[in-house]
């Protein structure tokens, strides 16, 4: 029980293979997973990592021995994943580690049509179960193989007036992950000039981490973008559900502004409509879902409160700054091709560059997430809490004070001893200057 405790996260499953993750545990997942979904059938995914075909493996034994029948759809990306769940309308299960280094894996699930499955949602039933089945001897005969991708590619054009584009350039870097073989069906039948990266389906990632967040990750597709003079560059995670963007100039995109950009873009279409935007996200996207008459919903960072959100409110899109999209008609789930698709339709109706498309949303400077180490997360809270009592503060997810001209966000990290904050201000000189005021805080400096 331990182990699986460890290995169990507040979205989903991770842990180092095979130490802590291995075929054993994976079988017994498998079949927790068929008691807790209640389904004859489920989906099985997995990515280029190189355990993860005997993980699956297991975890179809897991499954069959249960009693269910496995439809696996092979090597695909997480959002093509929750594409058959949802068309098919059956439970499934990812395995893939998203952008953690290569000796990692891990799962993903949920249940029918997408919805998800985290800590507050069965997640933690699955692991109890787990610990408590032996493995199961596998049934092969009750495995049968799909491919998805053709109806995937043709869902994720959906969301776009294909007549509509323009002959881009696009630079896209896969790092080695899954996009390398979605990208292809999605993007051969635009007129687009794709300029690949690193799309060799490679799980020991020889060429960079396949972590676009990180600054360092992206230096490869800045110089393709500048060297080929692309309109813009795509780059994916591991596992193809998060997208980050740069622009003609090879200047990083936040998610924030790429949420912002999404969301005009959808309330064009489709005025009035509730967006959602978690909480790190910059005050400029409420702002622009305002301006173009939507109704903002601010929510918990994570994917699991996000898409709660949406099918409670009925929102039609919801971004993170992580790089995250979500759409309704995508069956809620979160999906960085299609929002890459959405951002080449906005480049070519407005027949402009994305740097001017951006300009409008650069109204402030943030800071970034920045972690800091502490002994006691709860107590930094407090201190925060008590040296920022004048300012508007909320607990929604970790510590949110907010001032006229500045705000920040300190949360608690899930799996290790770390507060994340996220700032913002209205200058650069005040966000350095408040960065400063508050890791001080924080770290215990002042």
């Amino acid at each position: 029980m331990a182990a699986l405790e460890k290995i169990f996260k507040a979205y989903d499953v991770r842990g180092i293979y095979p130490d802590e993750l291995d075929e054993p545990t994976a079988n017994r997942i498998g079949a927790a997973f068929v008691g807790f979904a209640g389904s004859d059938r489920v989906l099985l995914g997995r990515d280029m990592r190189t355990s993860s075909p005997v993980l699956a493996a297991a975890f179809a034994a897991g499954a069959t021995g249960a009693g269910a029948e496995v439809v696996d759809v092979g090597e695909v990306s997480t959002d093509a994943l929750y594409f058959a769940s949802g068309k098919l309308d059956l439970p499934g299960a990812m395995f893939t580690a998203s952008h953690n280094p290569a000796r990692y894996n891990g799962l993903k699930l949920c249940r029918a049509q997408a919805v998800p499955i985290g800590e507050e949602s069965g997640l933690l039933d699955i692991r109890d179960a787990a610990a408590r089945i032996e493995p199961q001897g596998g049934r092969r005969e009750a495995v049968t193989e799909m491919d998805i991708l053709g109806d995937y590619a043709q869902h994720c054009r959906s969301f776009i007036d294909v007549s509509a584009l323009r002959p881009l350039r696009v630079a896209i870097d896969a790092g080695n992950g899954m996009a390398g073989k979605t990208v292809p069906p999605v993007f051969d039948p635009l007129p687009v000039e794709v300029v690949p990266l690193f799309f060799e389906l490679d799980g020991t990632f020889p060429n960079h981490p396949a972590n676009p967040i990180e600054p360092e990750n992206i230096v490869d597709l800045q110089r393709t973008v500048k060297e080929h003079g692309c309109d813009v560059g795509i780059a994916f995670d591991g596992d193809a559900d998060r997208m980050f963007l740069v622009d003609e100039n090879t200047e990083p995109v936040s998610g924030s502004l790429t949420t912002a950009l999404v969301a005009e873009r959808i309330l064009k279409k489709h005025p009035g409509e509730t967006i959602i935007h978690n909480l790190i996200c910059s005050w400029v996207v409420p702002e622009v879902i305002e301006e173009n008459g939507g109704k903002p919903v601010r929510t918990r960072v994570g994917h699991s409160f996000i898409k709660q959100h949406m099918a409670e409110t009925g929102a039609i899109f919801g971004g993170e700054h992580s790089g995250h999209y979500y759409f309704r008609d995508n069956f809620r789930a979160d999906s960085g091709m299609i929002a890459a698709l959405v951002v080449l339709e906005a480049m070519s109706e407005a027949g402009r560059p994305l740097s001017e498309l951006l300009e409008p949303y650069q109204r402030y400077s943030a800071s970034g997430e920045i972690n800091s180490e502490v002994a006691d997360q709860a107590a930094s809270l407090r201190k925060l809490a008590e040296r920022y009592s004048d300012g508007d503060q909320d607990r929604l997810d970790g510590l949110t004070v907010r001032y006229d001209d500045w705000w920040f966000n300190c949360r608690p990290s899930n799996t290790e001893p770390l507060l994340r904050l996220n700032l913002e201000a209205r200058t650069r000189p005040l966000k350095d200057e408040k960065v400063q005021e508050v890791l001080s805080v924080i770290r215990g400096d002042a």
